[in-house]
């Protein structure tokens, strides 16, 4: 076999694979998502002021005990899909000096 044909060979061998080695980071990106998300439950929704009490479990992305606290919601549309009592699933973000909620999930 040539240089030629073995450099072929192997660039289309790796052509190949390149699906399969995309595939398989695409999971392990929506899984650091999910670990992302922290348990809760719903206390007070106050629609108006775009804000929601949760009592949650350690937020581990932003080293924080478990607690009970007010949030704003990014969107006031997130509010719109839970109700006080709920167990939630939810992403918070720090932005502007403000604990922010981004995501909420029902929990499963």
């Amino acid at each position: 076999m040539t240089i030629r044909a073995l450099i072929l060979a192997t660039s289309l061998g790796l052509a190949a694979l390149s699906p399969v080695v995309h595939a398989s980071q695409a999971p392990a990106a929506a899984s650091s998502d999910m670990a992302m998300l922290t348990d809760g439950e719903v206390r007070k929704i106050d629609p108006a002021a775009g804000k929601i009490t949760i009592k949650h479990g350690p937020i581990q992305h932003m080293d924080m005990p478990g607690m009970t606290m007010v949030f704003t919601a990014k969107d006031k549309a997130l509010l719109d899909k839970v109700k006080v009592g709920d167990k939630i699933r939810f992403m918070v973000s720090h932005e502007d000096g403000k604990m922010l909620v981004t995501d909420i999930q029902p929990a499963s």
